[in-house]
């Protein structure tokens, strides 16, 4: 991926994601054209709440009479997730990708005449983690987490398949057909005695345990994941795509939580300046950088990852895969799919600070500043960033906004969160105002970066 052309992407984007006026940026007094975010077609997801609707009372009335009970308060649940993620700001429904995953799912239905179309819900999330999840009910989900981190078409196409195999197998039903098998078993109703026995927390609790055996859209069971690739393979060979997409594809995801978009963040030299310089103790530890997480030794465990078994995936996978190596890397559009790569970025990035994650906007965008210095965007993004945090912090409210270290996160992101919880409120206002004074000051004669400029200089008094 060439970073410039995605921050060029980014410069475009990001003001008007926040419903804001046209600005021309730059030091030379030329206009940088800016473009709006994208615009999702709010009728087509009223259209597919509708479908999700009478999908619900389809399953419900087909449910076993005996059971129906059961089956309908689980099936209120998956499809309030389902029509949830819909209506939510992360759904990308604008035309341009949407026909894009339409025209790769063409492909696959073509090569597959057995597949429907009819009841598939297919579309991009604006969520950072990087997977891909079916819903159950023929909704499928791509976060652009994923989908900046893939190579080729190739292997969104298998990403595909490997979902469409989840749907036609039925395995979230099988799922809810195992969770109603075990909630009538004796072990799980003398859990619900003990439960009924607690004075708070017992619907919470109960709720918790529906969600984690049934709705989980990030992991399916092992075994459910070889059956889906086993499926998705059969489908996929068919297709004209290059089977060795779906290795590569599957080294990806082995990797993937540790993979990175950018270099390695150097936060502490962008935060240095004369009046404060960066000081140790924000970010110095005693022993590692988990220490206050307790004394056991990080293990790089496969079972904590995203996607466990990618390696015994693969295993099972090769010679067949072998077999199969004839094919193209892109029969739909490559340049698009670059492309879509860049704008999911900005959309990913951007959809952080919408969803009040702040610490991860401030991250990425820090790392877009490191990239090449002084971009003008790119530092009024920052600026937002740390004056939001000070209002936070302010009222006793950062938490909700600023993650938590965590072992699944990359060392420098760690280090980013720790001061973030480490610094002062005062030595925060210093230091915003002294990134501001030295990214933005050659701007300040625009209304919106004069805004952060004046926010600064204000919370330092």
């Amino acid at each position: 991926m060439t970073f410039t052309r995605v921050y060029c992407m980014y410069l475009k984007n990001i003001l008007l994601v926040a419903l804001l006026p046209i600005l021309c940026l730059t030091a030379t007094a030329q206009n940088i054209p800016l473009h709006s975010y994208m615009q999702d077609d709010t009728i087509l997801k009223a259209q597919w709440i509708k479908q999700v609707a009478q999908i619900k009372e389809s399953w419900i009335n087909k449910a076993n009479p005996e059971l129906k009970k059961e089956y309908e308060s689980i099936y209120q649940l998956q499809f309030s997730e389902i029509e949830k993620v819909i209506n939510s700001k992360k759904s990308i429904t604008a035309r341009e990708p949407y026909n894009y995953l339409q025209q790769i799912l063409a492909v696959i239905l073509k090569a597959n005449p057995e597949l429907k179309s009819d009841g598939l819900r297919l579309f991009f999330s604006r969520d950072w983690w990087p997977n891909a999840y079916s819903m159950g009910d023929g909704t499928i989900v791509i976060n652009a987490g994923l989908m900046v981190h893939l190579n080729n078409e190739s292997e969104l196409a298998f990403v595909l398949c490997h979902e469409l195999a989840h749907f036609y197998k039925k395995h979230t039903q099988q799922g809810i057909d195992n969770y109603i098998k075990q909630t009538r078993s004796n072990e799980f109703q003398q859990k619900l005695k003990t439960l009924s026995k607690q004075t708070y927390g017992v619907n919470q609790e109960l709720d918790k345990m529906v969600r984690s055996l049934v709705f989980d859209s990030r992991h399916h069971s092992r075994s459910k994941e070889s059956e889906a690739d086993l499926q998705a393979f059969s489908y996929f060979v068919k297709t004209g795509y290059s089977s060795t997409g779906i290795i590569s594809l599957l080294h990806t995801l082995d990797t993937i939580d540790h993979a990175r978009l950018f270099p390695e963040l150097n936060f502490q030299n962008i935060f240095t300046s004369d009046n404060i310089p960066f000081k140790r103790k924000w970010i110095q530890s005693e022993t590692t950088i988990f220490s206050q997480m307790g004394t056991a030794k990080v293990a790089d465990d496969d079972s904590l990852k995203t996607h466990p078994d990618c390696l015994l995936r693969i295993a099972a996978l090769t010679d067949s895969v072998k077999k199969q190596q004839t094919g193209s890397s892109f029969l739909v559009n490559e340049a698009y799919f670059k492309q879509l790569k860049q704008e999911l970025l900005t959309e990913m990035i951007e959809y952080c600070f919408q969803s009040d994650n702040i610490s991860r906007n401030l991250y990425y965008n820090l790392q877009l500043l490191q990239q090449q210095e002084q971009l003008p965007l790119a530092s009024w993004a920052i600026a937002r960033d740390l004056n939001k945090i000070y209002s936070l912090q302010k009222n006793h409210q950062a938490g909700l906004s600023i993650e938590a270290e965590n072992k699944a996160f990359p060392d420098d992101y760690n280090l980013l969160l720790r001061f973030l919880n480490r610094i002062r409120l005062d030595e925060l206002s210093v230091l915003t105002n002294e990134f501001c004074k030295k990214y933005l000051s050659p701007y300040k004669n625009y209304e919106l970066v004069n805004e952060q400029l004046k926010i600064a200089e204000k919370n330092t008094h």
